[in-house]
């Protein structure tokens, strides 16, 4: 059986791939293919597909990649009824119940309402308090040194 996969060109750190026709018992490095339908480049995200070699293989029952399949639905490649086009993976967030934006929001306690603020009364409507005279521990302490 034949597969549509990328072949993986380019140099350390800058990758390149290349989409190909291989038999599916072949490694995507063997450098054994049948045809080289097109390029991407992950980097500036631009794909070239020859779309009629690509619809070719695909109706002649060659079975595309996951990747392959993403790549020639959004270049407008028609893909066979039995190609199984992937779902978009959904994100998962670990530990989400330790992170406060996944937390449900904390709800509003209603601020008590203290008693109602009384007016302001003046000074002299208050009880003074009783001045006491200073007690006089200091002489007492001293009389003891001396």
């Amino acid at each position: 059986m034949l597969a549509i996969r990328m072949q993986r060109t380019g140099r350390k750190g800058h990758a390149m791939f290349r989409m190909v026709v291989q038999d599916s018992r072949r490694t995507p490095t063997s450098g054994k293919i049948v045809a080289q339908l097109g390029s991407y480049d992950p980097h500036s995200k631009a794909v070239v597909v020859d779309k009629e070699k690509a619809q070719f293989y695909l109706d002649h029952g060659s079975q595309p990649s996951n990747r392959v399949t993403r790549l020639l639905k959004a270049e407008g490649v028609k893909l066979p009824d039995w190609v199984e086009v992937p779902a978009n993976k959904e994100r998962t967030v670990r530990n989400a119940d330790k992170r406060r934006s996944t937390m449900p929001p904390a709800p509003e306690v209603p601020a008590e309402e203290a008693a109602p603020v009384e007016e302001a009364v003046p000074a002299e409507a208050t009880p003074a308090e009783e001045e006491t005279p200073p007690e006089e521990p200091a002489a007492e302490d001293e009389a003891k040194t001396a």
